[in-house]
C-alpha cells in the first residue's frame, strides 16, 4: 500500500510540474502581442539612428534574408550587413513607421509592415528623399528575443500610405 501511495504521489507531482511548465510557457507567449513588435520596431529604428549599421543589424537573426527593391535576395546576416554601410553616413537617415503587426497563435512568429523614408544628400549636397513600403517577418529566438528573419521593401513614387 505504501508503494502504491508513493507511486501515486510521485505521478501527481510529475503531472503538476508538467502542467505548471505548460502554463508558464503559454503565459510567457501570451505576453507577446502585435504591440510587442510595434515597440520593437521603434527600438530598432532608434538603434539604427544612434549606432548606424551595427544598431540596425543587431535586430537581425543570423539566418535572416533581405529582399531589397530591384536587386537580388541577400541571405545571411553577415552578407546583409555588407550592404548596410550607408547607415553609417550621418547625411543619410532611414526612418519607418509600422502600420500593422500581428503574431501567430503559437507566439513564435510575427510580422510588421508599414512605410519608410530615406533621406540622403546627392553629389551637389541637395537632400533627396525616397519613400516606400516594407514588410518584416519576426521570429522568436531560443533566448526569448525577437529578431527579423525576413525583410523586404519597395519604393513608392510618393509617400506610401
Amino acid at each position: 500500500m505504501k508503494l502504491f501511495l508513493t507511486v501515486v504521489a510521485a505521478a501527481s507531482l510529475a503531472v503538476g510540474i508538467i502542467v505548471l511548465n505548460i502554463y508558464s510557457y503559454a503565459s510567457a507567449s501570451a505576453k507577446d502581442s502585435a504591440e510587442t513588435l510595434r515597440q520593437l520596431e521603434g527600438e530598432f529604428m532608434k538603434a539604427a539612428a544612434e549606432r548606424g549599421s551595427a544598431g540596425y543589424m543587431s535586430y537581425y537573426a543570423d539566418d535572416a534574408v533581405e529582399v531589397p527593391n530591384g536587386t537580388a535576395t541577400i541571405q545571411g546576416k553577415t552578407n546583409i550587413a555588407k550592404t548596410m554601410g550607408f547607415l553609417d553616413d550621418k547625411n543619410n537617415r532611414l526612418s519607418w513607421t509600422p502600420v500593422g503587426a500581428d503574431i501567430s497563435a503559437s507566439g513564435d512568429l510575427g510580422y510588421t509592415y508599414g512605410t519608410f523614408e530615406f533621406s540622403s544628400k546627392d553629389k551637389d549636397g541637395k537632400t533627396v528623399v525616397e519613400h516606400g513600403k516594407y514588410t518584416s517577418i519576426w521570429k522568436k529566438q531560443k533566448d526569448g528575443s525577437w529578431k527579423v528573419v525576413l525583410d523586404m521593401g519597395n519604393a513608392s513614387a510618393e509617400p506610401a500610405k
